[in-house]
């Protein structure tokens, strides 16, 4: 396909070389990373013509993904060219890579790091066997289920193992986010590695843990959706009441009352409520139905 960087060496597995290192587009990045990841692990390399880190890591990423053999691609996208997808992400400096698994991102790094280190990084991502994501896949359906203690257990018991295991530290994390302990949460989100803290779980798990604590101080659901109703030009009541819903678990509920607000009151509280979808976005992961959907009515509305 056109945009394709050429490489040497044979892609592993009898796959054409071509297929592991690529440049790619806004319009094609749901193919070329999203999707293809549910096959195998693929790399975002977040850069720009400008940057000199950019130009130092590009080449020592691809070294590392040739010398995997297949097992890993890795897709290259210039922000000047494509700032939507960064932007979206959140990405604020580069370079920046993103791993993304089975269709999310799943972990990444900030910077040109030397080669010993990305060759680690690529390890970890290639090297988790059937037994380790088994381990991780018990408490993360426990967390789901609502099973607080028994997720935690997982994780902790995944934790004495790994010590740096970002997406078991962000999971625990999120463990204390829904018992309201906050700051245990704060506490276990400090033992991510420096290195890893602007990581994909951990930025999800921290705006999270943002707006926990703002849903809090807004009140219970239905005495807000009766301020609502009695005040439905007040833009508080709804920023409110969008918050509790959230924290209920009601993404579309809290979608409805945000995207309201900005198409009546754009400018209210300095832009509050397009800043208030932009942080559920972040919680929610950028591969979440909830936040591709918030995503496209908020541009429909701002560009409208």
């Amino acid at each position: 396909m056109s945009g394709e960087t050429p490489i040497l060496g044979d892609g592993g597995a009898g796959e054409p070389s071509a297929d592991l290192i690529k440049n790619t587009t806004t319009a094609e990045f749901m193919r070329d990373v999203v999707e293809a990841s549910g096959e195998r692990p693929v790399l975002v390399d977040f850069w720009a013509p400008w940057c000199g880190p950019c130009k130092q890591l590009t080449p020592v990423l691809e070294k590392a993904v040739r010398a995997a053999k297949g097992a890993i691609a890795l897709v290259k996208l210039n922000i000047d060219e494509h700032p939507e997808i960064p932007g979206q992400m959140g990405v604020q400096s580069i370079p920046a890579v993103f791993a993304f698994k089975e269709g999310r991102p799943v972990d990444g790094f900030m910077g040109a790091l030397p080669e010993s280190q990305i060759s680690a990084f690529i390890a970890r991502l290639i090297g988790e066997d059937a037994d380790s994501e088994a381990d991780i896949e018990a408490p993360q359906a426990a967390l789901e289920a609502d099973d607080v203690n028994a997720a935690a257990q997982g994780f902790g018991e995944i934790l004495q193992n790994d010590a740096e295991n970002v997406e078991a530290i962000a999971s625990l994390t999120k463990c204390y986010i829904k018992t309201g302990d906050f700051d245990r949460a704060e506490q276990t989100l400090a033992l991510v590695p420096p290195a890893k803290a602007e990581s994909a779980p951990v930025a999800s798990t921290r705006a999270a843990l943002e707006l926990a604590r703002k849903a809090g101080e807004t009140g219970d659901v239905d005495s807000l959706r009766a301020k609502v109703a009695a005040e439905p030009g007040d833009p508080q009541a709804r920023f409110d009441l969008a918050l509790a819903l959230n924290a209920k678990g009601d993404r579309q509920g809290a979608l409805d009352e945000l995207l309201t607000i900005v198409a009546k009151h754009r400018a209210w509280n300095d832009d509050a409520a397009r800043k208030q979808l932009l942080q559920l976005f972040d919680a929610w992961g950028p591969t979440d139905p909830a936040t591709t959907s918030g995503r496209q009515k908020l541009s429909s509305l701002l560009f409208a």
